[in-house]
């Protein structure tokens, strides 16, 4: 990696580190939900245009942009960051709150579009710098089934150019600012989504003889499906079954006619995956049956394992080291939390990091997913960089 390069890599987030944190703040004041991204995409159309980067718009929001360097024939790297926010009303008191009712940007997703959006305006400027193509991909619905990133494929995102490799980073609440993670292979689990209707035809309270009590079956069962990972599983071999949706009944005199239970299947193993799949079924339906109702079940397949390439993130490693200093470099945790970034990874090497955002100082340390999620926003300035320098310095 040339040192000229790096050099002007992080001159040039310096100098425009501001007018990211600015791009941030409009962006989380103006939240959007998975497929709806219409103002969003607008606004990242907009910016592409200033910067005199060529684009087009695939499934619905999203927003394809390439970069040319010298020879850019030589090598193509995509660039990935995700752009929809989330069905949360914001407790924040900041001067950038979510202007829509129920919708925030808890995941962090307004973070990976402005440091994306950076990363293109310091490769554009830089483009006599360095070789070859980047792909710069603002994929919409992360948060939701089918996942943006699978819809993207089918549309042509990994081709014309063809990527040889893809890079992605994501906010982490637990790292303190100024510190990158990395962790080759296995990182991510799947995740499925299961749906279960348990039907009777309901009666009295006073009678439960008359009737089969989906209420009493139904958390049976949530007990039953516990057996799926404790009893058969391997315990070396990441796995979580929750049951999150109880809804059923709404008097105190009355058994219901149907109840229904919402949960997620996560795993780090395909081959049991699916045959988790099957076990649950098989309890469901034969407890259910045996306690005289009728079940419909519906397990709705999801994101595959993130699979980081052991050779890409290692080099990726070791850049970030020279850039940020090895002692602010970690290895991430294994987690089994699910993103759709699995369906580039299992296509070509990909490269999924965490950047810290954590700064107690700051009030910047809820977990995402939550009304009070926010970062340190010194840490744009640092993803924006190693987006840049990913794009624009070979793999090896």
């Amino acid at each position: 990696m040339s040192d000229t390069l790096q050099q002007q890599i992080k001159s040039l987030a310096k100098k425009y580190g501001s007018i990211f944190v600015d791009i941030r703040h409009h962006l989380h004041a103006h939240p959007e939900l998975s497929y709806q991204e219409f103002e969003t995409s607008a606004f990242i159309q907009k910016k592409l245009t200033e910067y005199n980067i060529p684009f087009e718009v695939k499934a619905t929001t999203g927003v394809v942009a390439l970069i040319r360097g010298k020879n850019p024939g030589k090598r193509v790297v995509a660039l990935r960051a995700d752009m929809d926010a989330l069905p949360i009303q914001e407790l924040n008191d900041i001067s950038y709150k979510s202007t829509k009712p129920g919708i925030m940007h808890a995941c962090g997703h307004d973070v990976h579009t402005s440091c994306l959006l950076g990363a293109a305006k310091i490769l554009q400027e830089l483009k006599d710098e360095w070789e070859g193509t980047v792909k710069l991909i603002f994929q919409p619905g992360e948060e939701r089934n089918p996942g943006g990133a699978s819809i993207l494929i089918k549309e042509g995102v990994l081709e014309n150019p063809a990527p040889q490799s893809i890079y992605a980073l994501h906010v982490h609440p637990t790292l303190p600012t100024g510190k990158l993670s990395f962790r080759g292979g296995m990182v991510m689990a799947s995740a499925d989504e299961i749906y279960i209707t348990i039907k009777a035809k309901g009666g009295h309270a006073a009678a439960p003889h008359l009737t089969a009590d989906t209420i009493l079956i139904a958390s049976h069962l949530i007990i039953a499906l516990q057996q799926v990972v404790s009893r058969n599983n391997n315990p070396f071999n990441p796995s979580v079954l929750s049951i999150t949706s109880f809804q059923g009944g709404n008097a105190t005199n009355v058994i219901p006619s149907e109840v229904k239970l919402m949960g997620t299947f996560r795993a780090m193993n395909e081959q049991w995956r699916f045959d988790a799949h099957t076990i649950i079924k098989r309890i469901a339906t034969e407890l259910v049956e045996s306690m005289g109702a009728t079940i419909d079940i519906h397990i709705d397949v999801g994101y595959p394992f993130v699979l980081n390439d052991e050779k890409l993130c290692a080099a990726a490693r070791k850049k970030a080291e020279t850039f940020v200093g090895e002692k602010n470099v970690e290895e991430t945790e294994l987690r089994m939390g699910a993103e759709d970034f699995a369906y580039y990874s299992h296509k070509i090497p990909g490269c999924f990091f965490r950047l810290g955002t954590m700064n107690p100082a700051k009030g910047t340390f809820t977990g995402v997913h939550t009304p009070t999620f926010n970062i340190d926003e010194d840490a744009i300035e640092i993803g924006m960089s190693m987006m840049a320098l990913f794009g624009a310095t070979n793999a090896e």
